[in-house]
Order: structure tokens, then sequence, then C-alpha cells
């Protein structure tokens, strides 16, 4: 059984202690294969603030990829902006800002969908899309195949329509087509799963989005509380399935306990 942990938008910068040292038992009692990180990793892309995130990784010494989001190109400081937007991820996370991993039972592509001149929106190129598409049309017949963007693919509130990724149905087709299982992303602090594939779309195949809320940070919104998703594949005896699982921060047990999970279908094992 493989699992993966899904954390997001933890803005390093507003994380609640408690929420951070209840995230870090979590991840290491349950030892998963990889963490990833969707992005928003600090509040206001300040040296501490990275500095915290890259402690609090380094605390659960599992393997973690990490994508950038918005909040982690500066804000107020417009030069750094303009010249060097990503200095501040870099210097902590590695000059690599999409970073694959690839396991004998999963293939996870990163794709750096911040624009430091747009601030908040995010967008994803053609030659971005084809990257990882390549990338997945060569992927093992075992491996589970999860792309991670920053912002979603798919939003289910009319307010959320502003934040979804610049250019994404002709990612969504792409992907679909090369053989994608989940797209994962963050941004708006709003946890769900959704199928991508319908009458309008008609998709290759099946492909679900995967939206995490924020992992640690005070900033919940609506009420609803930090969470993080675990993902579940189990390449020894069912391939067919995945399963999404969310874990959310319980106030009065100060724990993160399971909540609602997600049975997804992987379709080219129903069509061979």
């Amino acid at each position: 059984m493989s699992v993966i942990v899904q954390i997001s938008d933890p803005h390093f910068g507003t994380e609640r202690p408690e929420v951070v040292d209840a995230l870090h038992r979590l991840i290491t009692r349950m030892a998963p294969a990889l963490v990833i990180l969707s992005g928003d990793v600090t509040q206001r892309a300040r040296r501490a603030q990275f500095d915290a995130a890259r402690r609090f990784i380094d605390g659960y010494g599992r393997p973690t990829l990490v994508i950038p989001g918005n909040h982690d190109v500066p804000l107020l400081n417009v030069f750094a902006r303009a010249f060097d937007p990503f200095g501040g991820y870099r210097r902590v996370f590695g000059n690599d800002l999409e970073p694959v991993h690839a396991s004998a039972d999963a293939l996870v592509i990163g794709v750096n969908t911040v624009r430091p001149a747009r601030h908040k929106n995010g967008a994803v190129s053609d030659a971005q899309i084809e990257r990882v598409s390549a990338r997945l049309r060569d992927a093992d017949e075992a491996q589970l195949r999860i792309v991670v963007t920053h912002q979603p693919v798919h939003v289910i509130r009319e307010k959320d329509v502003g934040n979804l990724l610049i250019n994404r149905e002709a990612a969504i087709r792409a992907w679909a087509a090369a053989g994608a299982d989940l797209v994962l992303g963050g941004h708006i602090h709003l946890p769900y799963v959704r199928p991508l594939n319908n009458d309008a779309r008609q998709l290759a195949s099946e492909l679900w989005a995967v939206q995490a809320g924020t992992a640690t940070s005070t900033r919940i919104r609506e009420g609803i509380s930090n969470s993080v998703h675990v993902i579940r594949h189990d390449t020894a005896s069912d391939r067919a399935v995945c399963l999404v699982e969310q874990w959310n921060f319980d106030e009065g047990a100060q724990q993160f306990s399971a909540g609602p999970m997600t049975t997804i279908p992987l379709d080219r094992y129903r069509q061979t």
C-alpha cells in the first residue's frame, strides 16, 4: 500500500503551533512514501517564514515534493518581485521549481503555476502542458499518476471562479489523454474531490481534481478547519482504485482525525 500525504497552504508566518505539532505527529505516524506540499508555503515569502517551513519538513523526515504558491514570491519588496521573485524559495527548497518524484508505484509531477506579475492568478503554459504530458506518457503501468498545481483546475463555488488556473482546459484535456489520474491543488483553502470528466469535456480518460484546505494556517475560511489529504494506492492487490481521505484538525482532541473518503476508479485498469 502506497501512502502519500498532501498538505497545502500552510502559510508559515500565520501557522497555528498546535496544528503544526498535530500534523507532525500524523505524518510521523503514517510514515508516507511522499509528502506533497502544493504551494503557499509562506505568508509573505520572508526569510524566517521559509526557515520555519524547512524546519517543519526536516522534523518529520519524509521525502517531500514542494511547489511554490503565489504567497511564496514577495508582495511588498517590488525589487525582489521584479528581479528575483523565487530567490527566497530557492534558498530553502533549491532551484527546481517543478520537481518530479518517481517510484515504483507513483509518478508525481510538480508544475509551477505562479506568475509573479499577476500576483494572485496562476497560469500554465502550453510548454508546461506538453512537458507534463510527455512525462505522463512514459509512466509505468503500476504508477499512480499525479500532477500538482497550486491554483485549482476546478472549483465548486461561484466566488472561486476568479481563482481558476488560466489555460486549465487545455491542461485538463492533454493530461487526461496522457494518462493522469489526479490533479492536486490548493490556493482557495477549501477541501474537496471532484471528477473532471463530464458531457461537455468528454475527456479521453477519467481525471479527478483533489483540492486541499489550509494545513496549518489561521487563515481558515467559512469555519472550515485545517485539513490535509491522505492518498492510498494498493499496487499489490487492487490497482483499479485509489482512496483519497480528508483528515481534519479536531479542536477538542488537538489532533487530525479521518473524515470523508473518496474512492476513485483508475480508468486505465478498467479498460484492460
